[in-house]
C-alpha cells in the first residue's frame, strides 16, 4: 500500500514550509518513526518522520521548494506492499504521523521533471550521497537536530566527522562552529551561491559571520521573517507610545535576591520576569490588549477575538535569526516561575532544541531591547496579536519626586507598537499606565 505524505503544519499560523533537505533518496528504505525529509518554515526546522516502514517510491517537492501545508511531498510504500502505481480508483490516502496532517485521498499528480531531480541529482549533503562515501552511519546524522544539521550545511561541515560532546553523543551547535573554525578554506557546495557572495577567500557570507562586500543568500527563515514583517506593517496599522518607568525597587529587589536564585536554579536572575508578571497583570485588567483582529471569511463577519489564556511570546535574537518563543498560561506563574520558563526558553534558542509547541500560541509579545542598551524603539507586532511592548535599557537619573525632593533613581522606559484595529490611544495608554503603575509599586521586599 502507497502512503501519500503531505506537508505538515508546524505551528497554528503557519500555512506553508519548504523541504530544505531530504534525507532519503528514491528507492531507499525508511523505518516507521524515522526522520525522512527536514522541512524549514519561519518559526522552526524539523524533521518529518514516517509513518510507516517501506520504501521511497517518490519524491513530489524539490529541495528549497515551498509549498501550502497539506500539499503532497512524498510517497511512500509500504513494506511487504505491492508496488503498483495507484490509479483513480485506488488513490493513496495521507495517514496521520506525528508531524503529517491527515489528509484525504488525492491521485498521483502526472510525472514531472521535479518529483524525479532528487533521484537523479541527490544532494551532496544528504546522507545516501555522503553515506555512501565516506562509511559513516545514518544514525550519526540523525542524532543532530534540523538545526544542527542546517548550521553544518552552511558552514561547508561533513556533520558525521564532528565527534559530538552532547547527551550519547548528539552533535551540538558548538560542536560544528568548532569544526568550522578549524577548517582552512571553504568546501564546495552541492549549488555555489552567486560569484557576489563568494569572496577572494572562498568563504561564503552568513547572516552570522557577514563578510563586507559579499551578497548574503537569505535562508528560508530569513526570507519569511522579512515577508511577515512586511506584511505585519502593510497589514496593521502601528501606534506608538511609551512611558518611562521608576524601576528603582525592582532593581533593588532584584538585586537582593539574584544570587540566591542563582544558587537555587542556576540561573541569572534578570528584570525580565519581574516586567512579565506586571505585563500578565495589565494584560488581564485590559483584555484587548491580549486579542487578535480577524478577518472576514466566507463563514463569518470580521471581528476582534479576544484569547481566554495569557500565553506570552519572548523575542530572542539569535546569531543568524529571530525566534519568539512562547510562556503559556504565563498569568499562572510567579516571578520566580516566569524567570525560570524564560530562562529554559532562552537556553533552548541558544542551542537550537525549540519545538513546533514553544514557537506556538503567543497571544502578546514581550521584547527586551535593554540588553543592547536601546533607549527607546518602535518593534512590529507580531502578526495575529494586537501589540508588542519593549523593556528598555536602565539609566540612572535625577529625577524630581512627588514632594519635589531630587533623587537619583533607576528609570526606564517602556514602549508599546499596537494594532490600531483592535485598540485605540485610550485603550493602550491605559495599559500602559496601568503597566507603570505595577511595576512602581513592586518590592523592594517580597517573595519571588
Amino acid at each position: 500500500m502507497a502512503t501519500t505524505i503531505t506537508m505538515p503544519q508546524l505551528g497554528e499560523t503557519v500555512t506553508e514550509g519548504t523541504v530544505a533537505q531530504w534525507l532519503k533518496a528514491i528507492g531507499d528504505t525508511v523505518d516507521k518513526y524515522e526522520d525522512f525529509v527536514e522541512v524549514s518554515t519561519d518559526k522552526v526546522n524539523a524533521g518529518v518522520p514516517s509513518p510507516v516502514t517501506g520504501k521511497i517510491r517518490e519524491l513530489l517537492v524539490k529541495e528549497g521548494e515551498t509549498v501550502a501545508t497539506g500539499t503532497p511531498i512524498a510517497i511512500i510504500e509500504e513494506a511487504g506492499a505491492e508496488a503498483s502505481a495507484p490509479t483513480q480508483a485506488q488513490s493513496p490516502a495521507a495517514v496521520e504521523s506525528p508531524a503529517a496532517v491527515e489528509s484525504p485521498a488525492v491521485e498521483k499528480p502526472a510525472p514531472t521533471a521535479r518529483a524525479e531531480a532528487p533521484a537523479a541529482a541527490p544532494s551532496s549533503n544528504g546522507p545516501t550521497a555522503a553515506g555512501a562515501q565516506n562509511g559513516a552511519p545514518e544514525s550519526a546524522l540523525r542524532g543532530a537536530s534540523p538545526a544542527v544539521r542546517r548550521l553544518a550545511r552552511e558552514h561547508h561541515i561533513d556533520i558525521r566527522a564532528v565527534k559530538g560532546s552532547g547527551s550519547n553523543g548528539r552533535v551540538t551547535a558548538d560542536d560544528v562552529l568548532a569544526a568550522a573554525r578549524n577548517v582552512i578554506g571553504a568546501r564546495p557546495a552541492a549549488a555555489p551561491p552567486s560569484r557576489e557572495a563568494i569572496p577572494a577567500t572562498g568563504k561564503t557570507s552568513t547572516y552570522a559571520r557577514p563578510i563586507p562586500g559579499t551578497l548574503i543568500p537569505l535562508t528560508q527563515a530569513r526570507r519569511i521573517i522579512a515577508e511577515r514583517m512586511v506584511e505585519s506593517r502593510h497589514t496593521a496599522p502601528h501606534a506608538w507610545s511609551m512611558v518611562e518607568i521608576d524601576v528603582t525597587d525592582v532593581w533593588s529587589w532584584r538585586q537582593r535576591e539574584k544570587s540566591r536564585f542563582e544558587r537555587e536554579t542556576g540561573l541569572k536572575l534578570t528584570l525580565l520576569p519581574f516586567f512579565i508578571r506586571a505585563v500578565v497583570e495589565s494584560l488581564a485588567a485590559f483584555p484587548l490588549m491580549n486579542a487578535k483582529f480577524v478577518a472576514a471569511t466566507e463563514t463569518q463577519h470580521a471581528g476582534i477575538y479576544v484569547n481566554d489564556a495569557i500565553n506570552v511570546g519572548i523575542a530572542i535574537g539569535l546569531p543568524d535569526n529571530l525566534v519568539v518563543p512562547v510562556i503559556k498560561r504565563a498569568d499562572q506563574l510567579s516571578i520566580k516561575g516566569l524567570a525560570i520558563a524564560a530562562g529554559e526558553m532562552i537556553d533552548k534558542a541558544r542551542k537550537g532544541k525549540l519545538g513546533v509547541d514553544d514557537l506556538s500560541g503567543g497571544t502578546f509579545t514581550v521584547n527586551n531591547n535593554g540588553a543592547n542598551g536601546s533607549w527607546a524603539s518602535a518593534p512590529i507586532i507580531n502578526g495575529g496579536q494586537a501589540g508588542i511592548v519593549t523593556m528598555e535599557t536602565v539609566v540612572k537619573k535625577l529625577v524630581v519626586r512627588d514632594d519635589d525632593t531630587l533623587a537619583i533613581r533607576q528609570m526606564m522606559n517602556a514602549c508599546l507598537s499596537l494594532d490600531h484595529r483592535v485598540v485605540d490611544g485610550y485603550v493602550a495608554s491605559g495599559f500602559l499606565a496601568d503597566l507603570k503603575r505595577r511595576l512602581q509599586t513592586m518590592g523592594p521586599q517580597g517573595e519571588l
